[in-house]
């Protein structure tokens, strides 16, 4: 009975500890500085320039919510096939870069509210696009789809599309290889789709406001720090409500 009470008392000193764990909000506060994952090969969310720095819309949220703590951006690369693993080294204190919003990530961490509402579709050729409309014409034994590894793109294409040929490749130059006929098909969310079609002519997105798959962009946090979630989806509310956000994402995606 002794050992019991013994056994109840220490549980409980260790439930009061935990819940008395600083948040990653005070700690940011008190140490002044952000640290935020990101992969920095996802146009127009992340994007890593030749001289080291980020740009892009997350990245410009990123800044935004460093400059609402007061504190300074330290940058941590990772990419989408280490992303939970680093998140759940705690290596940082968010991730951004147009990260999916997934039941397996849930399973692990938090996400801050939704910034909208994204969904599957194909990138391909100009010339091919009557040819891959739907799940069924592109998978094919013959049809060749080109993922980056490790993502949702990934997934997807592993359970809906196991008839065609799937090959991984790194998520900068993948476009490359689709316009020098190297892969037929990427699938990705319509917002990469829309975007890429405009840097690489002769790339073409494939019904973009007729997803394959229901899907929404948000931040990744820490599981269970409720304060410090609840401070991120405040800012991100208040950086909607007074138009900051549209205004960064107008600067990405806006028709020319």
């Amino acid at each position: 009975m002794k050992a019991l009470f013994a056994l109840c008392v220490l549980g409980l000193a260790t439930s009061a500890v935990a819940d008395t764990a600083p948040s990653r909000l005070d700690q940011v506060l008190e140490r002044g500085t952000l640290t935020v994952c990101t992969t920095g090969d996802y146009k127009p969310y992340t994007s890593l320039r030749a001289d080291g720095t980020y740009e892009g819309i997350d990245i410009a949220m990123a800044e935004s919510l460093a400059k609402s703590l007061n504190a300074k951006i330290h940058w941590v690369p990772t990419t989408w096939k280490s992303l939970m693993p680093d998140f759940l080294a705690q290596r940082c204190d968010i991730a951004v870069g147009g990260i999916s919003v997934s039941l397996e990530r849930q399973k692990k961490a938090f996400f801050s509210q939704a910034l909208g509402v994204d969904g599957k579709i194909p990138l391909v050729r100009c010339a091919d696009v009557q040819r891959y409309q739907s799940v069924e014409q592109i998978n094919q034994p013959n049809v060749r789809v080109i993922e980056p590894a490790g993502g949702t793109n990934e997934v997807f294409a592993r359970a809906h599309l196991g008839q065609a040929q799937i090959r991984l490749h790194d998520n900068v130059t993948i476009f490359d290889e689709l316009l020098a006929g190297k892969a037929d098909v990427m699938i990705t969310d319509a917002s990469e789709a829309r975007y890429q079609q405009k840097l690489k002519p002769g790339l073409c997105a494939v019904n973009p406001e007729r997803q394959m798959q229901y899907s929404e962009k948000a931040f990744l946090l820490p599981r269970d720090d409720v304060a410090w979630k609840s401070y991120v989806d405040q800012w991100l509310h208040l950086s909607v409500a007074t138009g900051v956000y549209d205004g960064i994402v107008n600067q990405w995606l806006a028709a020319p």
